[in-house]
């Protein structure tokens, strides 16, 4: 009878269930191996897919120090499946390279996955280089020592090819040609090497960082090289970037999917105890509580076992990054956060695409623009979510923030300057001229609205405003240096006085009213703002802060903008025809000026 891999695990793991000995899985593994010496086609499969010799062959180390069958739980099979998918994605032609990033929490068993898949390649395929990378030696000597090298020498003896050890950390199968080796990241590790899957372990964690080590790496990856970087979040750093690049495949997993985070309750009337002061505190771990009892639907068990961690943890905030519920607080840096994370972190579930994506299309003769249009590109810099109503009703204000003081992007924030609700965003890394016709488009369209630009760096987009003929703008009180008169003046200027009041503001409006903002990209970076050891709120090194600033500014413009019954005047030139769709990209469709 020939036997198919998944057969055999399932027997496996019936067996295991019943007798929980690991000497009868002993005896089992020897038969299942004698099998796979004698079936071409077992041997074909596995090879095919090493995760199977994983569940038929392999033993693990559980966390009450008890060996145990490897087999796989659901994280480990999710994140098998997208490996699998990956390598036949770049078999076909359909993908250029095989990146997987791992985003966890703690103990949810990707390294000892991680590691034990290596060794089964290892051991099924020639000229095989698997290479491990972790965050300090005494990790990298456990990774070897528990994780590759008990494994290997409990298989049965004609499984294991002819290896030998040496005191690099390496397992080698010579007549393979085949090896596995762990070390300690550091930036020159790694050169002058071979490797056909590289594995980073708690790679947010390397103290040099993971860019300079990927530089010293070099030509080290083969084309077909599997890299799987997988880590607990550390703030804004490498592995954040990474993470919001694009460029590898991403795979969150949060903790409540590991099935041992899980704590039974010694009597019913203990738990309805403990469901009750979920209901009733407002604390913020029992507001958390809460959110994952009715949200995410998780038992009253799992929120035992998240409460008691809590507990346990000295620094509470480390809760976020030790055990995720979102990829969002992962990364929260360990520094006090200024928005209120839960707030945003919950809006980015509801919030919805933009309208439209895309930019505006002028003529510019050198003195004036003319003939406005609308553009939908996907990767245009402005994002639309709601439409000004016509006749005009509502009034708008738009505050910007310019590139300077160590910022690479202008920034525009549009919003319903009765309501507060952002209609729409600009975010451009081009010139201050570019910059400025898109704000004044942008202000057209928006029925001549109320433009705040940040004065401090950079002047040129209010003066450029004010020549094309844009006279709806933000006007400060300043004195004069020479005269002392006091001096009206377009444009936002920030100080010291002045950053600190519009933030508060922006804070109290996160806090009380997170509906009210639509741009996705701007709730990101608002979680990323901290406090420093001044108590300044800043972004943290290598981020920004200019969608907050052009938010604040947007706020507190809206005090300028005045509210009467009259009717807006606006140039009839300037009215827009917006044929309003439900899809997102449709291009070709214009505004264009009447």
């Amino acid at each position: 009878m020939i036997y198919e891999a998944d057969f055999l695990i399932e027997a496996r793991r019936k067996k295991w269930e019943e007798t929980k000995s690991i000497d009868y899985d002993k005896k089992l593994r020897r038969a299942i191996a004698s099998e796979l010496i004698a079936s071409e086609s077992l041997r074909e499969e596995i090879k095919q897919r090493p995760e199977k010799l994983i569940e038929l062959e392999f033993v693990v180390v559980d966390k009450e120090q008890a060996t145990k069958p490897f087999l796989l739980n659901e994280v480990q099979k999710d994140f098998i499946g997208v490996l699998n998918k990956a390598i036949d994605e770049f078999k076909s032609g359909l993908r250029s390279d095989i990146s997987i990033l791992i985003l966890k929490g703690r103990q949810q068993g990707f390294t000892t996955l991680v590691t034990a898949y290596q060794l089964a390649m290892s051991i099924l395929n020639r000229n095989f280089q698997g290479f491990t990378l972790a965050d300090v030696s005494d990790n990298s000597e456990a990774i070897f020592q528990n994780k590759a090298k008990f494994p290997y020498m409990q298989l049965p003896e004609v499984l294991k090819p002819t290896e030998k050890f040496n005191n690099r950390r390496q397992l080698l199968f010579e007549k393979l040609n085949s090896s596995w080796e762990v070390d300690t990241a550091t930036k020159d590790v790694g050169r002058s090497r071979t490797i056909s899957f590289f594995h980073g372990s708690e790679c947010a964690f390397w103290q040099q960082g993971i860019a300079p080590i990927q530089a010293g790496l070099g030509q080290a990856f083969t084309k077909n090289c599997i890299k799987v970087y997988e880590s607990t979040a550390n703030g804004y750093n490498d592995y954040q970037a990474m993470w919001e690049s694009g460029a590898h495949i991403n795979c969150f997993y949060e903790w409540w999917r590991t099935p041992e985070y899980s704590l039974n309750f010694p009597n019913e009337a203990e738990r309805e105890k403990f469901l009750k002061e979920i209901e009733e505190r407002n604390d913020w771990i029992h507001e958390r509580l809460r959110w994952l009892y009715k949200t995410k639907k998780l038992t009253a068990e799992q929120l035992r076992w998240y409460y008691r961690k809590y507990e346990e943890i000295i620094d509470k905030r480390l809760i976020r990054q030790e055990y995720p519920c979102t990829p969002e607080e992962a990364f929260l840096l360990s520094g006090d956060t200024v928005f209120d994370t839960e707030k945003i972190t919950a809006r980015l579930h509801t919030i919805k695409r933009p309208i439209k994506t895309g930019y505006f299309a002028y003529d510019y003769d050198g003195v004036k623009i003319s003939k406005i249009k609308w553009v939908n590109d996907r990767n245009g810099y402005i994002k639309i979510y709601q439409v000004p109503d016509s006749p005009a009703i509502t009034k708008y204000c738009i505050g910007g923030d310019t590139a300077g003081d160590g910022s690479d992007w202008f920034t525009g924030h549009i919003l319903d300057a009765k309501t507060g609700v952002q209609a729409a965003v600009l975010k451009h890394q081009f010139d201050a001229d570019q910059y400025t016709r898109q704000m004044y488009c942008l202000g057209v369209y928006y029925k001549k609205a109320l433009i705040g630009i940040e004065a401090n760096f950079d002047s040129y987009p209010i003066r450029e405003l004010e020549r094309l003929g844009y006279t709806n703008q933000y006007v400060r009180e300043q004195q004069d240096s020479y005269s002392g008169k006091m001096e009206r003046r377009f444009g936002f200027r920030t100080t010291p006085l002045t950053r600190p009041t519009i933030i508060s503001r922006l804070i109290e409006i996160v806090r009380e009213n997170t509906d009210s903002i639509n741009d996705e990209d701007t709730l990101r970076e608002l979680l990323t703002i901290i406090r420093n050891e001044k108590g300044k709120a800043e972004a943290p090194e290598g981020r920004h802060d200019d969608q907050m600033m052009g938010l604040a500014i947007a706020h507190e413009i809206r005090s300028q903008v005045s509210f009467s019954s009259e009717e807006i005047k606006i140039n009839p030139q300037y009215q827009f025809n917006f044929e309003k769709k439900e899809e997102y990209y449709d291009y070709g469709e214009d505004i264009t000026v009447v």
